[in-house]
């Protein structure tokens, strides 16, 4: 409860805390989809959430993906992410707020420090709180925030009853990451956009992706496989959001809706030209 009070406080609503990412998202899909819901998610939004919305057309639900950065089709549910995890768009906002659909935001790349999706017209707020939130690769933890007392406690009766809630050791490390959240993202952004910006000038990128905020960058390379094996002080490693680096090519585990050459940094806390330096070897 104090972890949820705090998370709460920063977003200007009501926060639940859930077992993991996917299962916030799941039981926003079970609050308030159901057969016959169409619903329009985000093109290159976090992989695992099409895979869910996909699972979930035996049960008829409607899955529609489009570009996030226009206008949303007719749907019921839009489902944005900002910025989207790993191709970094972000949504239009006005054109969502027009919408009269229900509003679904993972902001998990953004955290409350850049974005708070609820003043920008989205209903329902999702986290993956083991991402930026917690900050330190050790806790798996989900968040939901909403405005509207009803929604809430849709959320909370179902919650309860899938027994998705979180573990009191990952609401720990909840508390101890929110209490340096703005410190460390305000780091992070220094350090991710001085390494877009040099990376934009390496003759081996092809491509660099970055929305001008948190830690996420992308770039295209031609053999991605070949740069995230020689990084030394960048890990090889899926988890973003920590304060150690990470690095992997996404095409491998998301096939042909990533590009084949897409490597995802997630920047952590490390010097930045120490960073860079083991960068600029594993890309030479």
């Amino acid at each position: 409860m104090a972890a949820e009070e705090r998370l709460g406080a920063l977003e200007g609503g009501d926060a639940l805390l859930y077992a993991s990412g996917m299962a916030a998202e799941t039981a926003v899909l079970l609050a308030f989809a159901g057969p016959g819901t169409r619903v329009a998610l985000a093109e290159g939004a976090y992989w695992g959430s099409a895979v869910l919305m996909r699972d979930l057309g035996r049960w008829g639900l409607e899955l529609v993906e489009y570009d996030q950065t226009g206008p949303p089709p007719e749907a019921d549910v839009v489902w944005v992410e900002a910025p989207a995890n790993p191709v970094l768009t972000l949504p239009d906002w006005e054109a969502l707020r027009a919408h009269p659909g229900l509003v679904v935001c993972d902001a998990t790349v953004s955290t409350p420090v850049y974005l708070r999706a609820l003043d920008e017209g989205a209903d329902v707020v999702v986290h993956s709180a083991t991402k930026y939130l917690c900050g330190r690769h050790d806790a798996l933890l989900g968040a939901t925030v909403t405005r509207d007392p009803e929604r809430t406690a849709r959320l909370l009766e179902l919650r309860g009853r899938a027994g998705l809630q979180s573990a009191p050791a990952a609401a720990a490390s909840l508390l101890r990451g929110l209490g340096s959240l703005g410190e460390r993202m305000r780091r992070i952004t220094a350090s991710a956009a001085e390494l877009a910006r040099r990376l934009e000038a390496h003759p081996a990128v092809e491509r660099v992706r970055y929305p001008g905020f948190s830690g996420l960058v992308s770039f295209d390379v031609a053999d991605p496989r070949r740069v995230e094996t020689r990084t030394r002080l960048v890990l090889n490693a899926t988890s973003l959001g920590g304060e150690r680096s990470t690095m992997e090519s996404r095409h491998r585990w998301e096939g042909d809706r990533i590009p084949r050459g897409l490597l995802r940094l997630s920047v952590g806390l490390e010097d930045v030209d120490e960073l860079w330096k083991d960068l600029e070897q594993a890309l030479a």
